[in-house]
């Protein structure tokens, strides 16, 4: 998840064009991606990815990340989570609109690969209120917004920390990677 060095996701207009990934930040990521085989959005994040991955490898332009992620986006187990589209046939993902954590708890339990979450800050605070993220990659922008959507705005829950590694980037972005105490 990005950040601000305020703690803030969005802006106060809900822009995220402030974020600075750079190539440096989209070869870390990519390690990432590949210990994992299932990915979480929420409805909102899922729209805009829906929209740019599954064709940006096919772009006159793609960079190494653009394909490389496109073909990880096309085989990856998508399950999104929205209670406005209950209902809802989606042909490349799974919906799930009721039981929202007990659903994420089955997936856990399952067999597989790492699961992640893209963005969708309110679906990683319900998350981590209910203790059900293991680790925490958080990137740490150089922007302070003063107003905007804070990371951790709805988590009611204490959660420890264990820091398990910093990475600086040229961008000015730092990466954190916390695992969760239980």
């Amino acid at each position: 998840m990005h950040t601000s060095l305020d703690g803030f996701v969005t802006d106060g207009k809900g822009s995220m064009e402030w974020i600075n990934p750079g190539g440096e930040l989209f070869d870390y990521s990519g390690a990432q991606t590949e210990r994992s085989d299932t990915a979480l959005y929420a409805r909102v994040t899922f729209e805009m990815m829906d929209a740019y991955w599954p064709t940006a490898a096919d772009q006159p332009n793609a960079s190494k990340h653009d394909i490389e992620h496109s073909a990880w986006y096309k085989q990856v187990n998508k399950f999104v989570i929205s209670g406005s589209w209950a209902g809802k046939s989606l042909p490349n993902a799974t919906l799930i609109s009721e039981n929202v954590v007990e659903e994420i708890r089955k997936l856990k339990e399952g067999e597989g690969k790492d699961i992640v979450i893209f963005g969708s800050p309110s679906l990683g605070q319900l998350l981590a209120s209910e203790n059900l993220i293991d680790d925490y990659w958080i990137f740490v922008n150089p922007i302070i917004l003063g107003e905007g959507l804070p990371l951790f705005k709805d988590v009611k829950a204490r959660i420890n920390l264990k820091l398990v590694s910093t990475f600086p980037i040229s961008s000015g972005v730092v990466g954190l990677h916390y695992e969760a105490k239980r």
